[in-house]
């Protein structure tokens, strides 16, 4: 169960199936950057017991709201309240074996402005995708992985990113049907990683052409991640 605003920003599907991606093992830390209300670390630590999670929030009122989503799904987090250019000097002091983000989908001088300030920043924020980044392989671990989950059109930007920050890159992109092209896409990274670069097939979100009810039509290994908790492992 999870507490969002009734006006604002509230997620979709996009951070769970970005928890469902992360291997992370119990015992190890997870820190979300723009953790929000918290629905990937609420959907991670459900999966994973025993891991060690964290987040970092520019909003005092989603970070309020993530803690008491962590909190009354039975979990253990530490939310900071922040901003990702200028984090709290005692998360600056941490390292964490996996750090995951979904970040804004949009750059804030494009478009237009969403008039709820919460969806605002949730949508277009004023970090530069190259920070978030650079920030989360800060406090990555080495040998330690970044995960991202990001709006296919924005690939060639964070791609770059990646590679001056990361190696061992893998991309998976996700189609919203056979035959389309990706609308997200997820990408991974290893600190101080050497394997080449890979290119994953496309997972298929729905099965069908198209939408034919109101009924779900998620294809099996997506509605295995959003109705029983599944892990979404990268392709071996």
């Amino acid at each position: 169960m999870l507490w969002q605003p009734i006006t604002g920003y509230r997620a979709g599907v996009d951070p769970v199936i970005l928890a469902a991606s992360v291997a992370a093992k119990p015992g190890q830390s997870v820190l979300e950057l723009g953790c929000g209300a918290g629905p990937a670390l609420a959907c991670l630590g459900a999966r994973v017991p025993g891991l060690r999670l964290g987040g970092i929030e520019v909003q005092p009122a989603y970070a309020d709201l993530a803690r008491r989503n962590l909190r009354e799904n039975g979990q253990e987090a530490e939310i900071w309240t922040g901003d990702l250019a200028n984090p709290p000097a005692s998360l600056r002091q941490r390292s964490f074996d996996h750090v995951i983000a979904n970040p804004p989908y949009f750059e804030t001088a494009r478009g237009l402005r969403a008039e709820d300030a919460g969806r605002d920043v949730g949508r277009a924020g004023d970090v530069p995708l190259a920070d978030w980044v650079q920030i989360a392989a800060k406090r990555c671990t080495p040998r330690g992985y970044v995960t991202f989950i990001q709006r296919a059109e924005r690939l060639p930007e964070l791609l770059g990113a990646f590679q001056a920050h990361l190696g061992a890159i893998e991309l998976w992109p996700l189609l919203p049907r056979a035959g389309r092209g990706p609308r997200l896409i997820l990408l991974r990274g290893r600190k101080s990683g050497r394997a080449p670069f890979r290119f994953h097939p496309g997972l298929v979100l729905h099965h069908g052409a198209r939408h034919e009810s109101d009924a779900e039509d998620y294809s099996p290994q997506v509605l295995a991640v959003l109705r029983e908790g599944a892990a979404l492992p990268f392709p071996a």
